[in-house]
């Protein structure tokens, strides 16, 4: 008696320490379950995984959108003007006042730097990819009312809610234009500075973008700066708020940095140099 009292015990403390029986704790005993089929397909591998007959068993692959001689779909339906450079179309990949101030309440963006394409890439949580066409970030008004940071960004899109949200706040709101080589370079900063080529200048906006840059209602980085100065004066009267005094602002400097048409990067020149080894910046002769 005493050794099957003694053997319980050892079966009851083993099932305490072993994990509750689940479903997901089942499985087969090792080596249970033989293969019985010799070969990949569904029939016991009498077709070697080709198939059935024909052109398929043959691997006479047909040419993408060939229906087997039926009238192909690119056919049995007209034709949409609507679609004419659709894969050429510019892409804005959407960024809300709501991710924006969780990534300033995170510290993952630094309010007291101007703000553009590559410091929201290097958040960690934005990316852009200019391969897909996708040539910068629009600001969207999702979080329009919860927005309070007084900011100096630089986007490629904005309705006017959203620049007067920013300039409520006591902020400055910008929209440019990037081409795909600069695209390239804001997105990854570090790995065009180690190909070891000087910086280079940003391209102008093509013909149908020049009017939207142009436009001081859209703050574009082309409009002229009274224009754009008279324009908030009315943006702030249309929605009913006190537009702040930049000028008597502490962080004056910040709030008025901007880039050069030409300039990709704040701070640096087109034609420098960037040395990432010795960590020198290597300036054109003037």
């Amino acid at each position: 008696m005493a050794h099957l009292r003694e053997t319980s015990d050892k079966a009851l403390k083993l099932l305490r320490t072993l994990p509750r029986v689940q479903i997901g704790n089942l499985r087969p005993n090792p080596n249970s379950k033989q293969n019985d089929k010799r070969g990949r397909a569904q029939h016991g591998g009498d077709k070697h995984g080709a198939g059935n007959k024909g052109s398929g068993q043959r691997q006479n692959f047909m040419r993408l959108g060939y229906e087997t001689g039926n009238q192909p779909f690119y056919l049995r339906f007209p034709y949409e003007p609507y679609y004419k450079g659709h894969h050429l179309k510019r892409q804005y990949p959407p960024i809300s006042l709501l991710q924006l101030q969780v990534l300033i309440d995170t510290n993952r963006i630094d309010i007291s730097q101007p703000i553009d394409i590559s410091t929201l890439c290097n958040s960690g949580l934005l990316k852009l990819k200019p391969a897909e066409m996708e040539y910068g970030f629009q600001l969207t008004d999702d979080g329009l009312d919860n927005f309070q940071a007084k900011i100096n960004i630089e986007v490629q899109h904005a309705s006017e809610a959203v620049i007067a949200a920013i300039e409520k706040n006591g902020g400055v709101i910008r929209t440019a234009y990037y081409d795909p080589r600069s695209l390239h370079m804001l997105a990854n900063p570090k790995k065009w500075f180690e190909k070891g080529v000087p910086i280079p200048r940003r391209m102008l906006p093509p013909q149908d973008a020049v009017d939207y840059y142009t436009d001081p209602k859209n703050r574009g980085y082309l409009a002229n700066p009274e224009a754009i100065s008279q324009d908030r004066l009315v943006l702030a009267q249309k929605y009913g708020y006190q537009l702040p005094k930049i000028e008597e602002d502490s962080a004056y400097e910040m709030l008025t940095t901007a880039k050069d048409p030409r300039q990709v990067f704040y701070g640096l020149e087109p034609g420098w140099l960037i040395n990432i080894v010795d960590k020198t910046i290597i300036k054109r002769k003037q």
